[in-house]
């Protein structure tokens, strides 16, 4: 790694996590060394079914997983895709090698971003307990960046996109390319405003385990203490809680799903699933949450609740456009809880989680609010719909700048 690479990735990181401002906190556990990434290990957990979309149509699709909120793992739903071809380390690295992506948030809420040419040199050497990890939500609107759009498309099951009626400059972001090395990964999270996801893995390997909605948060959380500083990544949630989750004495009704998701799968994250992914080696991804016909009761519910303003112009379209759903929307009952959490936290793109995400079925997502002391404005991380963090601020420029996620306007990741 040249100077100029190496000075550059070391800024990125001081963005990111000013809280490891000595190099050597980067690397201070050793999860290096000695945190678990074989895939056999992995692989005698997993435990979620697998759905060919060659032979499973969108109709059954519906009625037997989408219906039911049950999580499943897609396969053959990549065969036609450029990305599975293009999107290599190597062919990024040359042809986006001056494009910068956004794999951290400063403390004010701005993104830190890494040319492609740097960020893969990271990938290929980084010995980091939790490296930065590419979460970029702005890739489709750039000039450049967007030809990545041409080289996937949404899974046949997933085309459903009831966002989209808001418009492409109001609606919530809702689709990340996501990129890191092993290790990198998003914290345990539920996406917001009760949005499904779909995250389409094109290179490496992911580890997921994933809860019921009713799991209490404390029980899925880190204790104090565990994990240092980093305490709300993926890998000191797989160190530290894991263990404790595969204990005869877990309660059976919390019991975990667990995943091995391979190059070519897809993994679907119903609403209202508790979820951690950790990245086994080098990973390259594409994710979106979307709101459906079928998920459109709960997530209607929670928008009117946590984004008033969105809902309106959302409704009005819809009346023009979906009158269909417009009449589901009416007949919505907004005073009884949705029985589906989600999170309740603001938008980002690194590499963890936060203690945002509500306690209750009934809560709702709400834009978070910067405290300010006459020193210091406290510093807070929340969620993409995937898992990655952010910090609340009150910059009305910061929130110009980069558009939210879909709980303060999806995720992670994810």
């Amino acid at each position: 790694m040249d100077r100029r690479t190496s000075k550059r990735i070391k800024e990125a990181k001081l963005k990111a996590r000013p809280e490891l401002s000595d190099s050597q906190a980067w690397y201070r556990l050793g999860y290096f060394d000695n945190f678990d990434i074989s895939l056999d290990t992995v692989e005698l957990c997993d435990n979620v079914e697998r759905v060919d979309t060659s032979k499973v149509s969108p109709e059954e699709f519906v009625e037997r997983y989408e219906q039911h909120y049950t999580p499943v793992v897609l396969t053959n739903d990549q065969a036609d895709w450029q990305a599975s071809y293009k999107w290599t380390m190597e062919r990024l690295a040359k042809k986006y090698r001056n494009q910068k992506f956004k794999c951290g948030e400063d403390d004010d809420g701005f993104s830190v971003k890494l040319k492609m040419k740097y960020f893969v040199e990271y990938m290929k050497s980084s010995e980091d307990d939790s490296p930065l990890y590419i979460f970029d939500s702005s890739f489709g609107d750039h000039l450049k960046r967007k030809r990545l759009l041409e080289d996937y498309t949404a899974p046949r099951y997933f085309n459903e996109d009831l966002f989209g009626f808001t418009g492409e400059r109001k609606r919530p972001p809702y689709r990340w390319i996501v990129m890191g090395p092993a290790r990198s990964g998003t914290g345990i999270h539920i996406d917001p405003l009760g949005t499904s996801a779909w995250n389409a893995l094109v290179r490496g390997h992911k580890r997921w385990c994933l809860f019921p909605t009713i799991t209490p948060k404390d029980m899925l959380k880190a204790k104090p203490g565990e994990g240092w500083k980093n305490r709300d990544e993926a890998v000191t949630w797989f160190t530290y809680v894991y263990p404790r989750v595969k204990d005869p004495s877990w309660p059976k009704e919390y019991a975990p799903l667990e995943i091995l998701q391979k190059p070519g799968e897809t993994v679907f994250v119903p609403g209202g699933w508790w979820h951690v992914v950790v990245n086994l080696d080098n990973t390259i991804a594409v994710t979106q949450n979307f709101c459906s016909t079928t998920n459109f009761p709960i997530v209607w519910h929670k928008t009117v609740r946590g984004r008033p303003k969105l809902s309106k112009k959302w409704y009005r379209e819809l009346k023009k456009s979906r009158p269909d759903l417009a009449a589901v929307a009416d007949k919505v009952d907004l005073s009884q809880p949705t029985g589906i959490n989600s999170d309740s936290s603001s938008s980002g793109s690194s590499s963890s989680s936060s203690d945002s995400s509500s306690d209750s079925s009934d809560s709702e997502d709400s834009r978070p609010k910067s405290k300010k002391s006459s020193a210091m404005r406290k510093r807070t991380r929340s969620l993409t719909p995937n898992g990655s963090k952010s910090r609340s601020h009150s910059r009305s420029r910061s929130q110009s700048l980069d558009r939210r996620s879909i709980s303060s306007t999806p995720k992670n990741s994810r």
